[in-house]
């Protein structure tokens, strides 16, 4: 990688998507911030603004660029993955943290495909979508290259957690499209990780407490070694460090940043 490598980072606006922007932009990358920045209809509580987004990038002045972009879109990763070429000429690291969770609460059989479809819209079809977009860009950078996919996967891609059976099989698709993504890219230099966070301080995990009828987020630090629930900037501190040199050799591999996570 170059003196200043760039990156693209999906799920921008809040949580762990924007922990690793700021992350990203203190270790001097140049980032493309991407968010949907609107609501969706079918997802039970707020999703990231568009002010939102622009705060994340406000700091940095030209070296993040906050992109308004849905994931689930193909054309629109496109464009941003070409916009971090044209404006930082190239890519060397693509993080896809964006996702939802829906239609938790209820055992698998009273749950409908419906309630399924944007978990795997966001965060799965969204993660391939991303690897489309951005492994031929990470490829076009010219030997020796560096190149890194990530994404974020759960604890819940490896365990089974009660009444959440869609957001488990959406977690799993993850690490699977890991796998075979870093198989896909075997002798390329360009390498492809999950990262499987356990319960950490994010809207997402404040949208769980609710299902579970919990008063807190941090009731769910019982279940982690640590005593605690994590931080977003724990969690990107990890991604950080994957999408950095001194990684090459994890491939078609979960990290494991989950604080000693048990259901």
């Amino acid at each position: 990688m170059g003196a200043a490598p760039v990156a693209i980072v999906t799920g921008a606006g809040r949580g762990i998507g924007a922990a690793t922007v700021h992350r990203l932009a203190h270790a001097g990358w140049q980032v493309v911030a991407v968010d949907l920045c609107a609501d969706d209809p079918r997802v039970p509580y707020p999703l990231a603004t568009e002010q939102q987004l622009r705060t994340v990038a406000a700091p940095y002045g030209d070296s993040v660029l906050p992109f308004v972009a849905d994931v689930r879109d193909p054309g629109a990763l496109t464009a941003a993955v070409r916009s971090a070429e044209v404006r930082f000429g190239g890519l060397d690291a693509a993080v896809a943290a964006a996702a939802v969770i829906t239609g938790g609460g209820r055992p698998l059989w009273e749950t409908t495909t419906a309630d399924w479809e944007p978990m795997f819209d966001v965060g799965v079809h969204g993660v391939a979508n991303l690897a489309r977009a951005a492994v031929p860009a990470l490829l076009r950078r010219p030997g020796p290259r560096g190149g890194r996919f990530l994404a974020v996967a759960s604890a819940a891609g490896h365990h089974g957690m009660w009444r959440m059976a869609g957001y488990n099989a959406a977690k799993h698709a993850v690490v699977g499209l890991i796998k075979g993504l870093a198989e896909d890219l075997r002798g390329t230099a360009v390498t492809a990780v999950a990262v499987s966070p356990g319960s950490t301080r994010t809207d997402l995990l404040t949208a769980s407490a609710r299902i579970y009828g919990l008063d807190s987020v941090d009731d769910f630090a019982r279940h982690q070694l640590v005593g605690r629930v994590l931080e977003p900037e724990e969690v990107a501190a990890t991604i950080a460090w994957l999408c950095a040199p001194e990684s090459a050799c994890i491939t078609g591999s979960v990290v494991h940043a989950d604080g000693g996570f048990r259901p």
